[in-house]
């Protein structure tokens, strides 16, 4: 009788040592940090060659070269309609962890210029990475030194107009035309393109007279000597005194306003998922992207850039995107730009 007690005894005590190795075990993989499961993609709705563009491939070329990512990153242009193609493809893929997106202030134009069904509230905010200036350049052939000097050229030949080329048609650089014409009093043509590289070409071409290329898409053509900043759009000068063409540095810009002309506009730069995500999947990116920023690669890139670093997650970034996208409605509202 003790002998098969001992053993039940025995054998109970077996019983719960591998539920309690199971429960451990449980527990390990419930807990265990999220990565993803496939390569990921990251969509760009801008153009190629453009600012988003290039940050996005800054943090392809990082993650690739420090190992901070278990599968490779794959860049994807999806600017059609503005970038309406990437924000739907998005939104169509709920649920994919290994899909996100940069996207501009796009996310708003475009959906209140062309009705697309689309709201940055489909999406899962991670973080805004940075936002970017916009800068008033034209060829530095031209006799224009100043802006005021560009400015008195243009309102000297009305009724003919100037041309000012901008990345696609009622987005951010008509916006930032719109706002230019009403605070100097003058008109231009407003001359879409693909993407700030293209908008470089036509400039260094002599085929536009200006544009508001963002700094990283004109910074080569300003080295070269092709092109030349006249005012930024800002309520204050880039902090960056790293001379950077003809011994200018960007600090060296004085703002629209500096010169008389009321004009100030900056644009996100921000990454996204799709809805149904988990919070792990989510913070795998925040944290990517925070292993990205410490990196001296992230920092020239943004010096080169000249970029407003900015950093919000999560929560902070949704309330955010809540102030600028109200800012937004308001500029496109008083320019006309909303789609009825």
């Amino acid at each position: 009788m003790n002998q098969t007690i001992s053993r039940r005894y025995a054998k109970l005590q077996r019983h719960a040592k591998y539920l309690v190795a199971g429960l451990i075990c449980a527990s390990t993989v419930a807990y265990a940090a999220w990565e993803p499961t496939k390569p990921i993609t990251f969509i760009v709705t801008g153009g190629a060659g453009g600012g988003a563009d290039q940050m996005a491939r800054e943090i392809q070329g990082i993650a690739s070269k420090h190992h901070f990512t278990n599968k490779p990153i794959i860049v994807i242009i999806e600017n059609g309609g503005g970038g309406g193609q990437g924000f739907i493809d998005l939104k169509d893929s709920s649920g994919d962890a290994n899909k996100i997106m940069i996207a501009l202030s796009n996310l708003y134009t475009v959906p209140l210029t062309t009705n697309l069904p689309f709201n940055w509230r489909d999406v899962t905010p991670v973080a805004l990475l940075a936002r970017d200036e916009f800068v008033l350049w034209v060829n530095s052939k031209t006799p224009y030194k100043t802006a005021p000097d560009y400015i008195k050229a243009v309102k000297a030949t009305a009724p003919k107009t100037f041309k000012m080329g901008g990345a696609g048609a009622k987005r951010e650089d008509e916006i930032v035309t719109k706002i230019i014409e009403a605070a100097a009093g003058v008109k231009f043509t407003f001359i879409p393109y693909k993407g700030g590289g293209e908008i470089s070409t036509q400039l260094v071409g002599g085929h536009i007279d200006s544009d508001v290329n963002n700094p990283i898409e004109h910074i080569a053509t300003w080295r070269s000597g092709d092109a030349r900043p006249l005012c930024v759009l800002d309520s204050s000068r880039m902090p960056f005194k790293e001379p950077v063409a003809n011994g200018m540095s960007w600090s060296d810009i004085p703002t629209c306003r500096e010169v008389g002309i009321n004009a100030e506009y900056l644009m996100l730069r921000g990454i996204f998922m799709p809805k149904a995500v988990t919070p792990e999947q989510i913070d795998y990116y925040v944290g990517l992207l925070k292993k990205i920023r410490e990196t001296p690669e992230w920092k020239d890139f943004m010096n080169r850039g000249a970029y407003k670093d900015d950093f919000l997650v999560k929560e902070e970034f949704s309330k955010f995107l809540e102030q600028d996208e109200k800012s937004n409605h308001e500029v496109m509202q008083k320019s006309g730009l909303i789609s009825k």
